[in-house]
């Protein structure tokens, strides 16, 4: 974490996910004196400490943003996909039609509400969802699906399915049914809890992470054994950091859904911090 001084302001409380999608967007915010202080965990507990105030600034799920009843969004920054992510997938045995139930890691609400979406309005199912932990054996034995998020995705592409299991990956599935990219977290928060100065950091940031995208695949490498490899090409080729039109559009659409499944009560503003 970066260390404030015993003089001067309390540094931002920066609630940032510890998956591997975002260190391309934390890139060099410990060490150069930004003014942060980073504290990392799984997207919905992000949102929970947003709620609960004990972060100023979260990556939170966009799911979340709606159902807190909007805020402030740092502009043109995402964690997001153009067609397959990888590392969003439901898995199930036999015929998806089948599927009565869906084991789901909560780590990110945004995911569990896309799957809601998509099995309704695209295949015409409504499973009963039950939260679980990421083990994949574990959820497959207590429902007859099981939706898996984030870097514990990653060793499944690498082995692919087996064993008569199929999986769907949640962005593709998106983009095919929607025609537009998706968007699953970003910054946000309360009103004034950011800078311009800050803004503009957080989106320097991105902007240096993607240009060191191979050394953050070689250090998460380091950390998780692996393929070097696929954590390049996973953040280099699926996961997209713009939060431009086309995924504003693809926002706005996941939002109507939501309503109409009763996901979410209102439709919130998009609001920006200055830059």
């Amino acid at each position: 974490m970066s260390q404030a001084g015993s003089a001067g302001p309390r540094p931002t409380r920066l609630g940032a996910v510890s998956f591997l999608n975002t260190r391309p967007l934390t890139y060099g915010l410990e060490e150069d004196g930004a003014g942060f202080d980073l504290v990392y965990d799984v997207p919905s507990a992000c949102a929970d400490a947003l709620r609960a105030g004990r972060i100023d600034v979260g990556l939170i799920p966009v799911i979340d943003y709606a159902r807190q009843g909007g805020g402030w969004v740092v502009p043109d920054l995402a964690i997001g996909a153009v067609g397959e992510v990888l590392t969003v997938r439901l898995f199930f045995r036999g015929e998806l039609a089948s599927v009565r139930s869906v084991a789901a890691d909560a780590s990110s609400r945004t995911s569990v509400a896309l799957l809601r979406i998509l099995l309704k309005a695209k295949y015409g199912i409504t499973p009963e969802v039950v939260p679980a932990a990421p083990d994949l054996d574990a959820m497959m034995h207590r429902a007859d699906a099981a939706l898996l998020i984030g870097d514990p995705v990653l060793p499944l592409v690498e082995t692919g399915d087996d064993d008569g299991r199929h999986s769907l990956d949640l962005g593709q599935e998106w983009n095919d049914f929607s025609g537009t990219p998706f968007v699953f977290a970003f910054w946000a928060g309360g009103d004034g809890k950011l800078t311009s100065t800050q803004v503009a950091r957080l989106q320097r940031a991105r902007r240096e992470g993607e240009q060191h995208v191979s050394d953050i695949a070689a250090a998460f490498q380091r950390e998780r054994a692996g393929s070097v490899e696929l954590y390049e090409r996973y953040l280099r080729d699926h996961i997209c950091y713009d939060l431009g039109e086309q995924q504003m559009a693809g926002l706005q659409q996941f939002y109507r859904l939501a309503q109409e499944q009763g996901l979410i009560t209102d439709i919130p503003p998009l609001r920006f911090y200055p830059t």
